[in-house]
């Protein structure tokens, strides 16, 4: 099978929203009237971001949801998407489950693929994907890393620590059951894009980025960004572990095996969670949950933005933590 067979088979579909889509050498895209258009790029590497031996109908719901997440901490609705796949060889059946993985989550979001590229080569998938804000007076309503204000309240959407569990657990770094991974394994392999709750919170959030490196870095950017700083209940944070089905049983089968640093280290530290974490003034806190509720999106309340720059950890009762957690970097 040639490349533009393998193409037209796996990968290409008529043009709906796009006015050109797969097949040319550009594909062409209309904004609707109003609206900027929002584009983020993320690359899933074999070895490096998922097992080579994965179902190849969750990767390809995987390498689509990581992008989605980009526009929902932009609060961005999505629109299409390009998709550049490195291929070691034409494996039929697992290009007709990575697409249907990959086509199941965008029919979901009714967002096309409207383009990209494919190579011989070591597995690697890259994929561009494209939403739009609506501009009003000529404001952008885009959520943004940089708006965080001193007094604002910091939240989360979902629980944290299950992607870095299953990850650890499969690395032999810990060790739980087989059912226990098998439901952690889902919140690494297929995590759930929060495009509603993003949408649902324009014009409520001051700032806003998803959680893929881990919250404590992933917070890094905000307050970096918007010149501010936070108090975070590394508790509060690490209670999140606990509203986990998956980590609440494994948590009640091994007992003290999950200790206290433990959870701190799996919601701090984890990353692959793809929630949203967002600031909003105390005013907005019957809009917030509102939006959850809208989005039937859970969030929690797990610290505030303060003026003097840097982050400060405390515990449940308000002490200080030492600061001895940091969260994953490819070249660090």
């Amino acid at each position: 099978m040639g490349e533009f067979d393998l193409i037209a088979r796996y990968f290409k579909r008529p043009a709906r929203r796009a006015a050109l889509g797969v097949g040319d050498d550009c594909a062409l895209l209309q904004p609707s009237p109003g609206t900027q258009l929002a584009i983020s790029s993320d690359m899933l590497v074999a070895g490096r971001h998922f097992f080579a031996a994965v179902n190849p109908r969750t990767l390809g719901h995987k390498a689509l949801a990581v992008n989605l997440s980009d526009l929902a901490a932009c609060g961005a609705q999505p629109l299409a998407f390009t998709l550049a796949l490195s291929l070691p060889g034409v494996d039929e059946a697992w290009l007709a489950a990575f697409s249907a993985g990959l086509f199941a989550l965008a029919d979901a979001h009714d967002c096309e693929l409207i383009g990209g590229d494919t190579t011989a080569g070591p597995l690697n998938i890259c994929i561009t994907v494209f939403g739009e804000v609506p501009v009003v007076n000529r404001q952008s309503q885009a959520l943004l890393r940089s708006g965080a204000q001193p007094g604002d309240d910091l939240y989360v959407s979902g629980t944290l620590g299950d992607a870095r569990l299953a990850l650890d657990a499969l690395l032999g770094k810990i060790s739980v059951s087989a059912d226990v991974l098998a439901q952690a394994r889902v919140r690494l392999e297929c995590p759930t894009p929060r495009v509603a709750l993003g949408l649902a919170l324009r014009g409520i959030a001051n700032a806003a980025i998803d959680v893929s490196d881990g919250l404590i870095g992933d917070l890094g950017h905000i307050l970096e960004c918007s010149a501010v700083g936070a108090e975070l209940n590394a508790d509060c944070a690490a209670s999140l572990i606990a509203t986990s089905a998956c980590l609440e049983r494994a948590g009640a089968k091994f007992g003290n095996e999950l200790t206290q640093d433990q959870r701190r280290t799996l919601t701090l530290c984890g990353g692959d969670d793809y929630e949203l974490l967002f600031t909003a003034p105390p005013s907005q806190r019957s809009a917030v949950d509102a939006a959850a509720q809208t989005s039937q999106t859970p969030v929690t309340r797990i610290g505030r933005i303060e003026a003097e720059t840097g982050l400060r950890l405390v515990d449940g009762q308000g002490a200080r933590l030492p600061p001895a957690y940091a969260s994953f970097d490819h070249f660090a």
